[in-house]
C-alpha cells in the first residue's frame, strides 16, 4: 500500500467504494487522514464500514464543512455531460477534487529513496485503444529482463495498492481518460500517447475535451520521455508540442503506417517489421509477423510503444524481442481461444468502439464476424471500409436489426444471442476461417462488462468444441 501524503490529521471525502475507492480509503488512513466514505449501493458501503470506515452521505447539506479534500472513483461524471451531484456541491463549498491518481502521484516518492542508487521510475499509458496491452507488454518484457516492476491503474491493482517502491522498480499505470483528466497531479518519468478515435465523447463534450483530457499527461512540465503515436494528427500536433526541434529525443515517435524518417528517435512497424532508428541510423529491429501474442497492425503499434518504453529504461533491442516472443497476450484483446479444423477463434471483445474493430478485422482472414451490442455515438459507417475480409457476420444484441441493417456490403444474420451467433458461426465456418468476436458496441444491455462478454463467447466456442468431439 501507499500510504497517502499530506492529510495527516484531515478529513478526506472518498466518493465511489469499488476497487479503487476502497483502496484510495485505506491508503488514506494509513496515511493518518480521515476517510469519510459513501457510495448509492448499499452492499459497497457494508463492504467499507466491515472495513472499520465511517460512510456519510455526502450528498446532505454541510457534508463538506471541514473535509480538505473529495476523492472520486473513475466512473463517476465530475463534468460533463453534468457533474455527479456530490462532487457539484463539493465544487460550490470549493472543496478540492481529485482522485487516486492524483493521491498517488503525490505520495509515491518517500524518505528512502535518498538512499537508493537508482531512483524508481513510473511509465504512464493512455490512448484510445491498446493501452492495457501496451502496458502489460511493458510489464511483461521488464519482468523477463529480470527488473523488478508492478502493473496497475485501469489494468492490474489499484494504484494505491502497490507495494512501496524499491530500489531501481519500473511502475507501469495504464490510464483512461476519466483518471488523466481529473488528477491533480500526473507527473510520469515516461509518458505514452498510442493513439485517438471517438470514444468516451459524452464524458468529455466532444473530441476536443477528449484529446485535451489525454493530453494532460504530458502538461506538469513534461515527462523525461514522451512516446508518441503520430498516425493521427493529434499525435503529430502532441509531438510538435513537446518538441524543442527535429533532434529532440526526449520525445520518440512511432507508426505502423509509414516509415519515420528524421533525425530524431523513431519507432515504426511495416509488413509486420518493426524498426528503430536513432538520428537517421538504423539502431534495431524486430521480426514480429511470428509473435503469436501480438497479431495484427494494432499490435504492432503496442509493441512499437512498448519497444520504446523499453529502450528508454536502457534495455536491449535482443532482450526486447525475447520478451515480445514468450508474451501471451491479455484475456478479450485478440486472443486466440483455440484452433480447430483448420478455423481459428478469436475474442476480442475489448474492442468495444468502431476504431478498435477495425484493427482487428486487418488481423484477420475469411472472418466468421460476430458483432453488435450496445451502439456508440457516431454510428457504423466509419466500419465498413475494413469489412473486405468479413464473409459473413453474426449480430447480437438487443438491437441486432438495427445493426445488421447498417452493415451495407456485408452478409449479416441476426442472431441476438451469442450462443445462436456462436452456433451458426462455427457450422457455417470453413478451414481457413477465423471466427472472430469483435462487437464494434459496448456490452451493456446483455453483460455487465467486455470481459463478462468475451467469457461467454470462450465458453460458447468450448461446448461448441466438445460437443462436435462427442
Amino acid at each position: 500500500m501507499i500510504p497517502v501524503q499530506g492529510f495527516e490529521g484531515a478529513k478526506v471525502a472518498v466518493l465511489g467504494l469499488g476497487r479503487s475507492g476502497l483502496a484510495t480509503a485505506r491508503a488514506l488512513r494509513a496515511g493518518g487522514a480521515e476517510a469519510l466514505c459513501w457510495d448509492d449501493n448499499p452492499k459497497a458501503r457494508d463492504v467499507a464500514m466491515a472495513d472499520g470506515f465511517h460512510c456519510t452521505d455526502l450528498s446532505k447539506q454541510g457534508a463538506f464543512e471541514d473535509v480538505a479534500s473529495l476523492i472520486v472513483s473513475p466512473g463517476i461524471p465530475h463534468l460533463y455531460p453534468t457533474p455527479n451531484p456530490v462532487v457539484a456541491a463539493a465544487l460550490e463549498a470549493g472543496v478540492p477534487v481529485d482522485n487516486d491518481i492524483g493521491l498517488f502521484f503525490r505520495s509515491f516518492a518517500s524518505g528512502d529513496w535518498a538512499l537508493f542508487d537508482t531512483p524508481p521510475k513510473v511509465v504512464a499509458v493512455t490512448g484510445s485503444n491498446g493501452k492495457s496491452t501496451t502496458s502489460a507488454l511493458i510489464h511483461h518484457v521488464l519482468s523477463e529482463a529480470g527488473r523488478r516492476t508492478q502493473l496497475a491503474g485501469n489494468i492490474g491493482r489499484g494504484v494505491l495498492d502497490l507495494d512501496p517502491a524499491e530500489d531501481g522498480d519500473v511502475i507501469v499505470l495504464e490510464l483512461s481518460s476519466y483518471q488523466t483528466d481529473l488528477a491533480r497531479s500526473l507527473t510520469p518519468d515516461i509518458a505514452v500517447f498510442t493513439n485517438l478515435s471517438p470514444d468516451h465523447l459524452d464524458r468529455h463534450a466532444g473530441m476536443g475535451g477528449y484529446f485535451a483530457a489525454k493530453r494532460r499527461l504530458f502538461a506538469e512540465g513534461g515527462p523525461d520521455r514522451a512516446i508518441i503515436g503520430v498516425d493521427e494528427i493529434e499525435g503529430r500536433y502532441l509531438a510538435g508540442q513537446l518538441a524543442e526541434g527535429a533532434v529532440d529525443d526526449r520525445v520518440m515517435r512511432i507508426s505502423t503506417e509509414r516509415k519515420l524518417t528524421g533525425a530524431g528517435w523513431n519507432i515504426f512497424a511495416r509488413k509486420g517489421f518493426l524498426s528503430e532508428y536513432r538520428k537517421g541510423r538504423q539502431a534495431g529491429a524486430i521480426d514480429l509477423r511470428a509473435i503469436k501474442g501480438l497479431p495484427g497492425a494494432h499490435n504492432h503499434q503496442n509493441a512499437c510503444a512498448a519497444y520504446a518504453v523499453c529502450r528508454a529504461l536502457g534495455l536491449a533491442p535482443r532482450g526486447i524481442e525475447a520478451g515480445f516472443a514468450s508474451f501471451g497476450g491479455l484475456p478479450h484483446r485478440s486472443q486466440i481461444i483455440a484452433e480447430a479444423d483448420g478455423v481459428t477463434y478469436v475474442n476480442d471483445s475489448k474492442a468495444t468502439n468502431v476504431d478498435a474493430a477495425k484493427k482487428a478485422l486487418a488481423a484477420f482472414k475469411n472472418i466468421r464476424w460476430i458483432c453488435g451490442g450496445l451502439e456508440k455515438e457516431g454510428g457504423l459507417t466509419d466500419l465498413l471500409d475494413s469489412t473486405g475480409q468479413v464473409v459473413k457476420a453474426y449480430v447480437i444484441g438487443r438491437e441486432a436489426a438495427n445493426f445488421a441493417m447498417q452493415l451495407k456490403g456485408v452478409e449479416a444474420e441476426v442472431c441476438t444471442t451469442m450462443e445462436e451467433a456462436v452456433a451458426q458461426a462455427m457450422a457455417q465456418a470453413e478451414e481457413g476461417d477465423t471466427v472472430l468476436l469483435a462487437p464494434a458496441a459496448a456490452s451493456f444491455d446483455q453483460y455487465d462488462s467486455f470481459e463478462k462478454r468475451g467469457a461467454d463467447f470462450e465458453a460458447c466456442v468450448k461446448r461448441g468444441l466438445k460437443a462436435r468431439d462427442t
